[in-house]
Formats: structure tokens, sequence, C-alpha cells
């Protein structure tokens, strides 16, 4: 068996003296491992950072054996991510999402939202932003997707301001302001049509963050005996404190 695809690394743990086992989630086979001869060595190792993105040629006898990967890097972005902390949180964060992944089974649309992100971290609102969407696109891929484009109660497709903890279903604010304390505030980034357009405030992303980690610990995590990574709580920290110094600047 053997296949060639291209890949963004997940993860790697040391295998023997000098070999390592790779994680990547690959275009066209998904989440897939593979052992690296020589990985834990020097020469390797700035190639098989998380985020780092490569080319692989996997082999195997068996489709179902882990299988040998020979790996070529073609964007190491390593080096960049270690120079910010909400970029170092960000990475680890999203790796842990994409593990949630059915291992390989092909997820490209997650690949290719998955790619745009790291590409995107020097903007520390926007990669918040796209993470909160990446997390959105992750419940839907898992079967949990919310249903964002009309009111779950009247079928409005305007004016979509809230989500209905216990649905997940949008909520206009004719529907939902007699219930506003109960009800989850969407931010206007994610709703149709507006796609953040006019930016996004700390509020917004407080409140895309809390939509997000509600359904994707209660159907995604918890029955698998898990909670929210460390990660993201960094991750969202990080963001925070940033944006503060800046609007404190500005007083």
């Amino acid at each position: 068996m053997e296949w060639t695809d291209e890949g963004i690394v997940l993860g790697v743990r040391r295998h023997g003296e000098s070999s390592a086992i790779v994680e990547l989630l690959t275009r066209g086979h998904g989440r897939h491992l593979g052992l690296v001869r020589g990985g834990a060595g020097k020469r390797m190792r700035p190639l098989l950072q998380p985020g780092n993105n490569v080319t692989a040629v996997w082999r195997a006898r068996l489709d179902e054996h882990l299988g040998y990967y020979v790996v070529e890097g073609t964007r190491l972005r390593a080096a960049t991510v270690l120079a910010s902390s909400h970029a170092v949180y960000g990475v680890t964060h999203l790796a842990s999402l994409a593990r949630l992944l059915p291992e390989r089974d092909p997820h490209q649309d997650i690949y290719e939202m998955l790619e745009r992100i790291l590409n995107d971290f020097d903007d520390i609102g926007g990669a918040a932003a796209h993470l909160i969407r990446f997390e959105l696109a992750m419940l839907a891929e898992l079967g949990f997707g919310l249903a964002l484009d009309s009111c779950a109660a009247t079928g409005a497709t305007a004016d979509l301001i809230y989500v209905s903890p216990k649905s997940g279903g949008a909520v206009s604010r004719a529907a939902g302001d007699p219930w506003r304390d109960r009800l989850l505030r969407l931010p206007a980034f994610l709703r149709q049509g507006e796609g953040g357009a006019n930016g996004w405030s700390d509020q917004d992303l407080q409140d895309g963050f809390r939509l997000t980690g509600l359904f994707l610990l209660r159907h995604v995590l918890e029955p698998r005996g898990q909670g929210h990574s460390d990660a993201r709580e960094g991750f969202i920290n990080a963001v925070a404190k940033p944006r503060t110094r800046v609007v404190e600047g500005l007083d």
C-alpha cells in the first residue's frame, strides 16, 4: 500500500531511540498516523512541529498497519507560531479539535479551513473569529451543526440575534427578547449575510466562544469523558489581554 498526500502536522510522539509516530491531518486521507524513521533527531525535529505543512508518502504492507511516512516540509510555520502565545495555544487547540475526527476518514473542507486559519494568526482578533467558525464547522462535521439561518420559533430569516441553548437554533430579536436572559447571543460575524464585514468586538468574541463551547462540551466532549482543552482557555485569555491593552491605550 502506498499513497502521497498533503498534510498538516497535528502531533508527534517519540518511538524508540530515534523514530517518531507522526499524526497528520491529510487532505485526502483524513487524520492519519505513521512512523517516521529518524523523526526524533535534530534534522527532522524542526519539520515535525504542529502546524507545519508537509508532503507525505505513506507506505505499509497492509492498509490497517501503522505504516511509515516519508515527509518533506512545504510550509514551516513553527518559528512564527512560537513567537506569540495566542498562536501557540491556538495551534494546540486546533490540533485537539482535529483529533475529534475519526481516524482515516477524509474531511477535505475541514483540512482547507484549518490551513486558512494557520495562515492567519497575525491578526489576533481575526484569529479568534476564525477559530470560533472552525469550532462551528467541527460541530457540523460531527453531526451536531447549529441551525443559524432561520428563527427556530417563527421561521424568520432576519434580525437573528439569539441562539436557543436547548435546540441550537437561531432566534429572532422579536421572538427572543422576552426570554433574552435564557438565550445565548449570536454575534454579528456569525449571522447569515453579515460575515463579520464590520469586524467584531471583544463581547462578540466572548459570545462566540460561549456559544461554541456550550455545544462542543454537551454533544462532543462530555459523551467522550472529556472537557475543553487547557489550550482553548489559554487562547481565549491570550487574545483578551492584548486587546485589553489596546483599548486602555486609547483612553
